[in-house]
């Protein structure tokens, strides 16, 4: 199976675990498309390329150990780790909420290599050096303290390991930037400063070598690989 279509299986919403948030992020339900495509300037194609380049990073077939963070509630990676039954899994996640979300679509694929733990990004209760991948999907846009947030997501990497995933950068799409702006922002969703693709990728090449950063419109995905 393709990753492409891994991706698509994501699509494939189980029973009640369906709710709007995982509508928009795949692009499944009306609700979803319509914001996709008034907000995000997105069809079903450009949402499945960005989720495939944000997930590109990790290999077919891995087997070491791997941060998610945050998970949300699972729906974008859990078709993904259930092709990776010897990887050692970690998902992370401040809401309670939506951890929950993700544990039982875990369960309901019948996962078992993954533990679930509460946490914040910004003091990440593992060891120097612990995994070999860290993944966040969509998640520094709403990171309060970005700074520390990058630098803990480097800390518990190891040499060699790669930092991997999406999130929102302002100055791609006029109309997106306006509604992050003037709803997501006072609705506390998303929370100031965001990056640019540029000032990303000026990031990226001072902490990580072998860097890549692509955008679908107003989503940049990135790969870092520490030295």
């Amino acid at each position: 199976m393709t990753r492409k279509e891994q991706i698509k299986n994501a699509y494939k919403l189980t029973g009640d675990l369906s709710n709007f948030y995982d509508g928009m992020m795949t692009y499944s339900t009306l609700p979803g498309k319509a914001i996709c495509r008034l907000v995000w300037n997105m069809d079903k194609e450009k949402n499945t390329s960005y989720i495939e380049q944000a997930l590109s990073g990790l290999p077919e077939g891995f087997s070491g150990k791997l941060l998610e963070v945050p998970v949300g509630t699972g729906v974008l990676t859990m078709h993904i780790y259930q092709t990776l039954p010897k990887a050692d899994i970690t998902c992370l996640d401040y809401s309670r909420d939506m951890m929950s979300a993700a544990k039982k679509r875990a369960q309901s694929l019948g996962i078992s290599n993954i533990s679930f733990q509460q946490g914040d990004v910004g003091a990440l209760p593992f060891a120097d050096e612990t995994f070999d991948i860290v993944l966040s999907l969509n998640g520094f846009h709403a990171f309060p303290d970005k700074e520390t947030a990058y630098r803990e997501t480097f800390r518990v990497l190891k040499p060699n390991g790669t930092f991997c995933g999406c999130f929102y950068v302002q100055g791609n799409n006029k109309r997106t930037d306006w509604f992050i702006q003037h709803l997501y922002v006072p609705k506390g969703f998303f929370t100031p400063p965001f990056e640019t693709e540029a000032t990303l990728k000026n990031r990226l090449a001072t902490m990580y070598v072998e860097t890549s950063v692509t955008s679908v419109e107003s989503i940049a995905c990135f790969i870092g690989k520490k030295v």
